[in-house]
């Protein structure tokens, strides 16, 4: 099969582990020498701390990441799969130029010694283990490791993706030695240790009065500037975007298949199935009537659609089946032939390369006559280790292991149709191959089937109305009126709060970038330029609200605080209730009796889960249990849910720890700092490093 189609067909090598391996090897050359400032800042996607990302080098990442995506997930690429594939190589990008600046910074490297141990020696890098181990054996193949360096120096694809992976090998060895600093600057003290083990379990036994946020009427309390003020400078950090955020309110127009595009559908497939009974180039009519275009093969049960499969395995040959319709998708298919198979045929082979024998003919001369040996009882094995023209075969003496049908398509007639003991000469796309049938295991039934099916689309006439509908709405409206337009014509508007510049959703529609481009390029109150299109609907929307990157500016937040603000108001009105009634009060009950309320009372609190049974979680009003003497009452507390007096009726103290428990604990609160602290230093990194996203320009 060739060296190259081989490294292609290993499990990761060029999908998987390049997929990341590659992204720090174009860092380096992500700004080419020579190039104007000006046109290197049009073709960069973003810059990282002054570091640009060339757009082509990133797009050859997302392209790589979308096959990966489209391998995984099956089916046709789509717009937000390839979302998904820009967002992942960008994080790629962004985490490893931080890291690599980070560790530039501290001086780390890795030497030739060390790097040609991560390659050959006893411990080599997980990266090449996973890239060069042979799925039939599961083993580590130096060989083949070795056979990928040579042609790499003389086959300028290989090399590329080679120096890939050795870049990757690289990052990951500097990557780990600064993880292992990090961890190693983690210690937790005997103190940190004790007060976490008693936060979980020393108990508290308390008595609390309430008075509910909610029995102060909204009407009763009038909000100043100076009390929005008040609750946004002691919470900013808390309106900090990440990156800019726009709000867009929008119009949907249906424009889905409707029941007479379902029955025209079904006209057309009922008349392709008269048509498939009569012909006869099975084949030929798939491909020109088909949609999905299924090869006229062999399927075993559980490939086909459920009722597809439900009746294809006991239908006489030469029959049509269907329709029947699967997920807006009618089928039918006509069955050529039902028989029992081989689940899965264990083989060998010996591929002749035609492009160094001289063609095909001499190929074709030449497997003959090692067919020829074997059969007369050579070893295949050593024949393959002498001629094979793929390394996998020629490694393994010639076996290529248990495959399955549909595994090697070009050899299912010549392994499932022969008998256990067979050798053939079969030639495919790869070259001439020598097949030995070493054993067939399983039998069960298989169907060969032609398959046609047609999708239910959405009709002219059903297209044309939701246009025309979406249009009409549109030349009505402006940043003024889209309200008042919307009630007359009896649409719902809809409402996206928090629309990112990478969002490829509106409220679980999948719109074009074209739309969430134009959003973020346009004022704040503008209608949509046009009216787009997406799958199933036509959409108007216009911006309503920009909220830039960085904290946002009290202005924008206040309705979003307006709520806690009402509260921050109430809970001044009753803590001063709550404080007349502590005042000269011996108990909680006597504080109670003031207040006309009822004491409750809580048992067996944890510090490590504040919540009062049946109210909410309330952090400072258990954490003020904690600090409390028994059988005092509190101050007045402000909580979540309302103001609070609080006295402690008594603790109940765990066994204390010491010796090998503490040593225990101390190491199970390091291993949980250790695993939180990659987060949150990438998170650091980034809240301190100027990052540039001109990503919606190219995506």
């Amino acid at each position: 099969m060739g060296l190259m189609t081989s490294l292609r067909n290993r499990a990761g090598l060029v999908i998987f582990v390049i997929g990341l391996a590659i992204v720090a090897f174009l860092l380096g050359d992500a700004i080419n020498v020579g190039t104007p400032f000006w046109q290197r800042s049009q073709n960069e996607v973003g810059s990282i701390n002054g570091e640009g990302i060339d757009y082509q080098n990133f797009n050859v990442q997302v392209d790589q990441a979308s096959q990966m995506y489209q391998q995984q997930m099956g089916g046709a690429s789509s717009p937000q799969m390839r979302g998904f594939a820009v967002q992942q190589v960008w994080n790629q990008f962004l985490t490893q130029n931080l890291l690599n600046q980070e560790i530039d910074k501290i001086g780390l490297q890795v030497g030739k010694e060390e790097l040609n141990s991560l390659l050959f020696g006893n411990n080599p890098s997980p990266q090449i283990i996973q890239a060069f181990t042979n799925p039939q054996t599961g083993q580590f193949d130096k060989n083949y490791l070795s056979a990928v360096i040579e042609q790499a120096k003389t086959n300028p694809e290989m090399n590329a993706q080679w120096e890939g992976l050795l870049q990757n090998v690289r990052n990951e060895r500097l990557n780990q030695k600064y993880t292992n600093l990090i961890n190693n600057s983690i210690y937790t003290t005997s103190l940190e240790a004790e007060y976490d083990y008693n936060s979980r379990n020393k108990l508290a036994n308390f008595k609390y009065v309430m008075l509910d946020y909610a029995s102060v009427k909204d009407s009763e309390i009038k909000l100043t500037d100076a009390d929005y003020k008040e609750y946004y400078d002691k919470n900013k950090n808390a309106f900090k975007n990440p990156e800019e955020i726009r709000t867009l309110e929008y119009v949907l127009f249906d424009a889905k298949p409707n029941s007479a595009d379902s029955a025209l559908v079904l006209g057309e497939i009922q008349k392709l199935k008269t048509d498939l009974q009569a012909s006869t180039n099975d084949s030929s009519f798939v491909t020109i009537n088909s949609e999905n275009k299924y090869p006229v093969r062999y399927y075993t049960k559980g490939q086909l659609s459920p009722a597809l499969d439900s009746v294809a395995f006991q239908t006489a040959a030469g029959t049509v089946v269907g329709p029947f319709l699967t997920e807006n998708v009618y089928e039918i298919a006509k069955v050529i032939a039902v028989k029992n198979s081989p689940d899965s045929v264990n083989a060998s082979h010996i591929l002749i390369n035609p492009a160094t024998e001289g063609g095909v003919d001499k190929a074709m001369a030449k497997a003959d006559s090692i067919k020829n040996l074997i059969q007369g009882g050579a070893s295949l094995s050593a024949l393959a280790v002498e001629f094979s023209a793929d390394p996998n075969s020629k490694n393994n003496a010639g076996e290529i292991g248990t495959l399955t049908r549909g595994a090697f398509p070009e050899l299912d007639e010549t392994l499932f149709e022969g008998k256990t003991g067979d050798v053939k000469v079969v030639s495919t796309n790869y070259g001439v191959h020598i097949v030995k049938i070493n054993r067939q295991i399983g039998n069960s039934q298989i169907a060969k089937l032609a398959i046609v099916d047609k999708s239910i689309n959405s009709g002219k006439e059903t297209t044309d109305a939701a246009y025309s509908k979406a249009n009409q709405f549109y030349t009505a409206v402006n940043k003024d009126n889209f309200n008042d337009i919307a009630k007359q014509q009896n649409v719902e508007i809809l409402k996206n709060d928090r629309t990112v510049a990478m969002d490829n959703m509106l409220g679980g529609v999948e719109v074009p970038r074209e739309l969430i481009r134009w959003a973020f390029e346009a004022k704040n109150g503008e209608v949509s330029d046009k009216v787009y299109e997406t799958t199933d609907n036509f959409i108007v929307a216009r911006v309503t609200n920009i909220q830039p990157k960085g904290i946002q500016p009290l202005e924008s937040v206040k309705t979003l605080i307006e709520p806690v603000v009402k509260n921050l108001v109430k809970a001044r009105m009753l803590k001063e209730k709550m404080n007349n009634a502590l005042s000269g009060a011996g108990n909680i009950d006597q504080v109670a009796q003031k207040l006309g309320k009822n004491v409750q009372t809580v048992d067996n609190v944890v510090l490590a889960n504040p919540v009062i049974p049946g109210v909410a979680v309330e952090n400072a009003v258990v954490g003020t249990v904690f600090g409390l003497q028994p059988n005092k009452p509190s101050k007045s507390i402000e909580g979540k849910q309302g103001v609070y007096a609080v006295q402690v009726a008594g603790f109940v103290n765990p066994k204390a720890l010491a010796g090998e428990e503490l040593t225990t604990q101390q190491k199970q609160i390091t291993e949980a700092k250790s695993q939180r602290s990659w987060g949150t230093i990438l998170k650091a990194l980034q809240d301190n490093a100027k990052i540039v996203d001109n990503r919606i320009k190219f995506y």
